[in-house]
């Protein structure tokens, strides 16, 4: 890997550089079975900062190549939707591209396509609705219904393409986009929750308070659930999934006997328990999910939290002015505990 750096003022562009780099290396960190924390490390530094500063104590920028132009036409990213299209794109690439990445990167769970759709659907809510219709339905039919979604997944016969990987969750895209863009505060909490998670050095009190936060913000979501249709509940048993496995993770080291326990969305379980037809799909992929978890826990931990921190990261570079700041990096990264998270990088980069 070519590790020059360049050094040059922290600006909207370079900064799109710099984390379409760092979600590279965190793939390669990722085939090499590096521990979560390195990986997660990384990127909070990634997503503000490099590795560390230089003599001067300026910023150190790495610069890699265009990689989200190569998404749009003529290789130039000219409005906000179409950098949005990029990093869409780029995600179902980085998971679901030929069948080496589906099986090693998505394990071949589809379940990560509801992840993008939630992603998406929070940066296209912050935009004024487009020709009477959703941002969400105006972008499936400006983006999604052409030739770049089209492209056949090499050597998978379940799904022939990306439209096909959508359309299987058509029912998302078809929900309000404010509910649907709502599940991102809870997203953003589980990223969170596993972006800071240490293998190595436990913080259980930190970790119970992540554990906190999510949980209220889930019973936010299904608190209102009963009003709500299948869709809705699919994403809340899907965010209820991944949270319960986080728990198992740190049960390795830390007592879970505090942290909140969160319900199942009702209706969705009751519903799939009769064996309607129309929610299998959801929980059949999130039992297997469970199965996988039970035989490797660290090995789901490791593969949800590339997906998590690689939206974290898409959502950051795209240079666009959000609702929320998505890492409170003004908050969190104040100058002498940066100093201090860079020092920690060097020792444990160099192990």
């Amino acid at each position: 890997m070519d590790k020059r750096v360049v050094y040059a003022f922290f600006n909207n562009n370079n900064l799109l550089y710099i984390l379409l780099y760092c979600i590279i290396y965190i793939i390669k960190l990722y085939f090499n079975k590096i521990l979560i924390i390195r990986s997660g490390i990384l990127l909070s530094i990634c997503n503000s900062f490099l590795k560390n500063l230089d003599g001067k104590g300026d910023y150190q920028i790495i610069i890699n190549g265009d990689i989200l132009n190569s998404y749009c036409a003529g290789n130039k990213c000219s409005d906000n939707l179409a950098k949005i299209n990029a990093g869409c794109l780029y995600l179902f690439d980085a998971f679901f591209k030929n069948s080496s990445v589906f099986m090693s990167d998505a394990k071949g769970n589809t379940n990560i396509v509801e992840y993008i759709i939630i992603w998406l659907s929070y940066m296209l809510n912050l935009k004024k609705s487009e020709e009477n219709m959703s941002n969400l339905q105006y972008f499936y039919k400006t983006y999604i219904n052409n030739d770049m979604y089209t492209h056949t997944i090499t050597d998978v016969t379940d799904y022939k393409d990306y439209k096909e990987l959508i359309d299987n969750n058509i029912d998302l895209i078809n929900m309000n986009i404010k509910d649907i863009s709502n599940f991102y505060d809870a997203f953003y909490a589980l990223c969170m929750m596993h972006f800071e998670f240490n293998q190595e050095s436990p913080d259980c009190g930190k970790y119970l308070k992540n554990a906190q936060n999510f949980a209220e913000k889930y019973k936010k979501l299904n608190n209102v659930s009963d009003n709500k249709d299948s869709p809705y509940n699919r994403l809340l048993y899907t965010l209820s999934n991944d949270y319960d496995n986080f728990k198992k993770n740190c049960s390795v080291k830390c007592s879970i006997s505090s942290f909140p326990t969160i319900e199942k969305p009702k209706n969705y379980v009751e519903t799939f328990e009769k064996g309607s037809d129309k929610t299998v799909k959801g929980p059949e992929h999130l039992h297997a999910q469970d199965s996988e978890v039970a035989s490797s826990s660290s090995s789901i931990a490791n593969n949800l939290f590339i997906v998590l921190s690689i939206f974290g990261a898409i959502a950051f570079f795209l240079g666009i002015s959000y609702k929320y700041s998505l890492f409170g990096f003004r908050k969190r990264f104040q100058k002498q505990k940066l100093r201090e998270k860079l020092k920690n990088i060097k020792k444990r980069m160099n192990h």
